[in-house]
């Protein structure tokens, strides 16, 4: 199972989230969020990285061009919208990107299913809220291009074995602080996620 780290904030919690098997790293470009990283911060961190690291930067509520703009100069590799979009939208957008499913109702899980999406539960504020989803509402459900996140941490990530997901995505369940990540939850975390 492939694994992002999500909320990446400095150069020691990037290096060491890959150097224990991270597939992906997060860079939250909406400055509301406490783990809010400016792109030219971003970059510093990226530019270190070793290649084949996804590079995901989350975005909320910007336009295309801004998106595209901050993507480029930071070395983005996918952005993740984390607003109301259509496909048309998406499609409009030069990075490739992942929508965000804010799921209220098992009906949600089914959105953009043609396409890799991220599905969270949803929350007034955008991400990192740490709550979990209802895993029945995956039950008969393709799960193979769903990435799913919201209130996982190392003892219950095992329980999505049976869901065949796509990967995990994981912000404040491996934090000693919000936007500082606790080394042995990021190891122990991402171990049991790759067991899977």
């Amino acid at each position: 199972m492939r694994v992002k780290i999500c909320g990446i904030t400095n150069l020691r919690d990037a290096l060491h989230a890959v150097e224990c098997g991270a597939d992906a790293l997060g860079f939250v470009f909406y400055n509301k969020s406490p783990r809010y990283i400016t792109p030219a911060a971003a970059k510093r961190i990226i530019d270190q990285l070793p290649p084949f690291v996804e590079r995901v930067g989350l975005f909320v509520n910007e336009g295309v061009e801004t998106i595209d703009t901050v993507c480029r100069y930071s070395d983005i590799s996918l952005a993740q919208i984390h607003f109301e979009v259509d496909e048309e939208s998406l499609d409009a957008i030069d990075s490739k990107t992942l929508p965000v499913v804010r799921a209220q109702k098992p009906e949600d899980v089914h959105l953009f299913s043609d396409r890799y999406r991220l599905i969270d539960a949803y929350c007034e504020a955008y991400g990192g809220s740490g709550k979990r989803l209802n895993l029945e509402w995956f039950e008969g459900v393709d799960c193979s291009k769903i990435i799913l996140a919201g209130g996982l941490n190392a003892q219950n990530v095992s329980e999505l074995k049976k869901y065949g997901f796509y990967g995990v995505d994981i912000s404040s369940g491996v934090e000693s602080i919000k936007g500082k990540k606790d080394p042995k939850k990021v190891e122990q975390f991402i171990a049991n996620a790759k067991s899977i």
